[in-house]
């Protein structure tokens, strides 16, 4: 399996492409405006409590206040404010914690107004990016990532990622840890540690350590409210992530990018670093690895699939519908529940494919095909559940219900990936149409429907503008070239002065029509 990750620079963006043997599996973007990132740590003061919600309002700098709810306060908020308090005025310089004296933890249930006044300054960290009219959303029980470990000051638990399922390997970790984590600090080992020495852990503890005396040195005499902690670059918190031993190559455009991520990549993993790659070629690099015409095909609110299978995607405020439809598919299966199902397990995979794409958070309805088997519905539902393994997002997924409905729930914390995927109709202003990228992907259903149905034994034509009979017909291997290898047929193409751009008919021997 070949995992990529493609980068892409602009003058004010910065975009990461992720491929999954050449199929794209994850879009992200990193605009240099964006001041409120996942992960950054703000000090910031409280504007106001509402005992009605159990939570206060918090001035953190962005046009709308941050909402902080009683349950984001974290147990350990009155040693974090004691903390904030001493640090700001210089009263404390030992950053460490190993001498500070903790206060009593705030009670679990407790009421806003108890915890917090107006005017006091605390640090909170964004879990939730701005999304629409809301603010961004808060915690003040901190935590700072690293490759391997989570540091979270003001605790002194450790606990292991639930994904790493040997209880010998949890043990082992947790031992490990305890043999190095310094007082008043409580670690959460991720994932990616499974199977690391002490010394790789150390060192990863270390620089998150030294991230927190960089901050703590930036609250003295601080101005509320101010940034004090920056998350790592998109670029890198993904690799910190994501990056493991199965990638395969890092393409970047960019080469001041390139040298950071070269560099960080030496640091996380000295041995892949020579997938590290500058492109410097004159063909965009989007376009080279396939990703813009990805991005045409799979953002519309129709998606497809192979075979001629396709979702229907729509967005409402509340939750998002999936519709999956089987289109004009031809399998050799035996009856309908069959048929169902096969349609039902290829729709899952590129549901999954499409939550992590498109980055969909709340809740998700999909209508599956209807299917009779109770052993059906199992193997699909496990399967989405297989597929889904790979989400970095906390999500919850249902059984199917009566209806053949599945409800998932996915955790949204960065406005949704929204690109606009129609164009300006070039035969009439003013109207959109789909893009005319996804006309060849039509095409391509249409020929495979037509050479497996009646007219598989007659001569097949083409009839289409002579723009895009030239798109098809040019280059090597062309497209019905392609056709040709893989159909074993040749199809003639007529080029047709009166067509519109996106207008085609399939014809058979005798000049008449079939689709």
């Amino acid at each position: 399996m070949n995992r990529e990750l493609i980068v892409r620079s602009s003058s004010n963006a910065v975009e990461f492409a992720m491929l999954k043997d050449g199929k794209l599996t994850e879009l992200h973007k990193e605009e240099d405006n964006n001041d409120f990132s996942v992960g950054d740590i703000f000090l910031a003061k409280i504007r106001k409590p509402v005992t009605g919600l159990n939570a206060a309002f918090v001035n953190v700098g962005y046009e709308k206040d941050a909402f902080l709810h009683y349950h984001d306060l974290g147990p350990q908020l009155s040693s974090m404010l004691k903390f904030v308090k001493q640090v700001s005025t210089g009263k404390l310089k030992d950053y460490s914690l190993k001498n500070f004296p903790f206060e009593k933890d705030i009670d679990k249930n407790g009421v806003i107004t108890d915890a917090i006044k107006a005017n006091q300054s605390l640090l909170v960290q964004i879990v939730k990016e701005p999304i629409s009219t809301k603010g961004p959303r808060i915690s003040s029980e901190l935590s700072i990532a690293g490759r391997y470990l989570v540091m979270v000051p003001f605790s002194d638990r450790v606990s292991v990622s639930q994904k790493i399922e040997s209880k010998e390997e949890k043990d082992r970790l947790k031992r490990l840890v305890k043999s190095i984590k310094p007082k008043g600090f409580g670690v959460i080992i991720r994932t990616v540690a499974e199977g690391k020495k002490v010394a790789e852990l150390d060192k990863d503890l270390a620089n998150l350590l030294n991230k927190w005396s960089a901050m703590c040195k930036k609250l003295y005499k601080a101005q509320t409210p101010s940034k004090v902690l920056v998350e790592l670059n998109r670029a890198s918190s993904i690799l910190r992530d994501v990056f493991n031993d199965s990638f395969t190559g890092i393409y970047v455009d960019d080469p001041t990018l390139y040298g950071e991520i070269k560099d960080y990549v030496a640091e996380i993993a000295p041995e892949k670093e020579s997938i590290v790659k500058h492109y410097n070629t004159n063909v965009p690099i989007f376009e080279k690895f396939g990703i813009d015409r990805q991005i045409k095909t799979s953002f519309g609110r129709t998606a497809t699939m192979s075979k001629g299978a396709y979702l229907i995607i729509e967005h409402t405020e509340a939750l998002h519908v999936i519709d999956v439809n089987s289109g004009n598919r031809s399998n050799k299966a035996k009856n309908q529940e069959d048929t169902a199902l096969e349609v039902n397990l290829l729709a899952a995979s590129e549901i999954a494919r499409q939550l992590r794409l498109r980055d969909m958070g709340g809740i998700i309805v999909v209508d599956f095909i209807d299917m009779v088997k109770s052993q059906h519905r199992k193997k699909l539902f496990d399967h989405l559940r297989d597929e889904m393994k790979d989400d970095r997002a906390k999500h919850k997924i249902l059984p199917p219900s009566k209806f053949g409905l599945i409800q998932i729930t996915r955790q949204r914390v960065r406005p949704e990936m929204n690109i606009k995927t129609t164009e300006e109709n070039p035969n009439k202003g003013g109207q959109e149409i789909e893009a005319p990228i996804v006309l060849i992907n039509k095409i391509n259903v249409d020929l495979e429907r037509l050479l497996k149905g009646p007219a598989k034994d007659s001569s097949i034509t083409l009839n289409i503008h002579p723009f895009i009979a030239a798109y098809i017909s040019k280059g090597f291997p062309s497209i019905r070239t392609k056709w040709f290898l893989e159909h074993k047929r040749w199809i003639k193409i007529q080029p047709r002065d009166a067509y519109t751009y996106l207008e085609y008919r399939f014809k058979n021997k005798d000049g008449k029509t079939i689709y």
